[in-house]
């Protein structure tokens, strides 16, 4: 049995290394330039603060750790992403042993997750969506062991409590799943009182209002800037009747969209699926609400407000449905004859990297084809003819301003769109376009 687990381990790494590996080296090959996303969340890092004009901090704050050790490499930050994409994984297989307690099934929920495009083709830019998947699945984990557990951990509610915190501050949209395991919990202590209320689980609030302190604080100086933004990028303003019903359907029917490779691996596990939903089954329970319950919030959100529900938004609720519908169809899934799941797993393992290295070199016109690094050459030598000095700052939009602060040997500050202030107070800089550089 420890052979068979020590096997089983040995192909998780191998699988883990592999899906690295490639999603690191392909981007890297095919890409003259990194991803928009990427740029912006570099452009805010290079300029550190509790929050920027789009987002939370955490999105910028992990690129510019990579900028610090590896400088402008561009497979350093493909490789960035990876990492998150593989610590996700990782705690889908320890989440899913805590739920079968067989290496096997562990294995194939992770293995199920490379029919969703979101864990392959998306996952080259590291994005809000991607730094959530980490922490989306550390709060699942150790939410797990504060439900399963008869006496309550004093450490697994403080991690809660940190990873919601790390979660929130890549993407408020995190908070979908923790109301999810908020009302489980309220559903199990006050409805049906199966567990008891423990005061440690204020631990878990306690950390997680601590850690968004200097964010609120931002916030609130900045006007809730990045909230603004959010509701912006839903058409609520501009929403009318029609859209409570339109949006909805549309958000349901990209959704089936995006499973279908999904449900066809299921269906090569098991051919025959019959299944019964067992509402005493703790394990189901809390299946259910990790799983359906942030995505029936989401529906619910385009139902009420009419708002468009854009699909890379989904990123990480999609992580777990490996080890829920393996949980719901284990007595018919039979591992002797695994071979046609296996070549349905190898079949879309690589066809996602080589549809993406096709795109990305018959593609011409992308964002991944600007000459930022030569772009960046240009404006360095003009600056080089009337000053001898590095370049500090420059403004601008993300995508333009941003490629020169990353390219640029001095690594200048981005100090946002337009901004007359810094200019205005700036002896020497020049500018080129809507985009500006020069020194404080």
């Amino acid at each position: 049995m420890n052979v068979l687990n020590r096997n089983i381990n040995n192909i998780f790494f191998i699988f883990a290394l592999s899906h690295l590996i490639i999603w690191t080296v392909v981007p890297s090959l095919t890409n003259k330039n990194l991803p928009l996303d990427t740029i912006e969340a570099l452009a805010w890092g290079s300029n550190l603060d509790w929050g920027f004009n789009k987002h939370p901090p955490m999105s910028a704050f992990f690129p510019e750790v990579f900028f610090k050790i590896f400088g402008a490499q561009d497979w350093a930050f493909y490789l960035l992403s990876q990492i998150f994409v593989l610590i996700a994984f990782y705690y889908v297989f320890k989440f899913a042993f805590e739920i079968f307690r067989d290496l096997k099934f562990s294995l194939i929920s992770v293995l199920l997750l490379v029919s969703i495009y979101f864990y392959n083709f998306t996952t080259p830019e590291f994005n809000v969506n991607v730094c959530q998947l980490p922490f989306w699945t550390l709060v699942v984990y150790y939410s797990w062991k504060i439900y399963s557990s008869q006496e309550i951990n004093f450490s697994d509610c403080f991690l809660v409590g940190l990873f919601a915190a790390v979660g929130f501050l890549s993407k408020y949209l995190f908070i979908y799943l923790l109301i999810s395991i908020d009302l489980l919990f309220i559903y199990l202590i006050f409805f049906k009182k199966t567990k008891k209320f423990d005061f440690k689980y204020l631990i878990t609030i306690e950390v997680f209002l601590v850690l968004l302190v200097p964010h609120l604080i931002w916030l609130f100086n900045n006007d809730f800037i990045t909230i603004t933004y959010g509701l912006n990028r839903t058409g609520l303003e501009s929403s009318g009747i029609l859209d409570h019903i339109n949006n909805p359907i549309i958000f349901l029917s990209k959704q089936i969209g995006i499973l279908v490779p999904f449900f066809f691996l299921i269906w090569l596990l098991a051919k025959k699926i019959k299944f019964k939903l067992n509402v005493k089954d703790k394990k189901l329970i809390f299946l259910l609400f990790i799983n359906f319950m942030p995505i029936i919030l989401m529906f619910l959100t385009s139902l009420i407000t009419g708002s468009k529900i854009r699909t890379m938004w989904m990123t990480p609720f999609y992580l777990f449905f490996g080890v829920f519908f393996l949980y719901l169809l284990k007595s018919q899934i039979n591992l002797k004859k695994i071979n046609s799941f296996l070549y349905g797993f190898l079949f879309l393992f690589f066809l996602s990297p080589i549809l993406y290295s096709y795109i990305s070199l018959s593609q011409t016109d992308k964002r991944t084809d600007y000459p930022g690094k030569e772009i960046a050459m240009k404006i360095q030598y003009v600056w080089d003819q009337d000053f001898d000095k590095k370049i500090q700052f420059v403004t601008g939009d993300e995508w333009k301003a941003g490629n020169l602060s990353y390219h640029l040997k001095s690594r200048p500050k981005w100090e946002g769109f337009n901004n007359k202030e810094i200019l205005n107070n700036s002896s020497q800089f020049i500018c080129v376009g809507d985009v500006c550089l020069g020194r404080y």
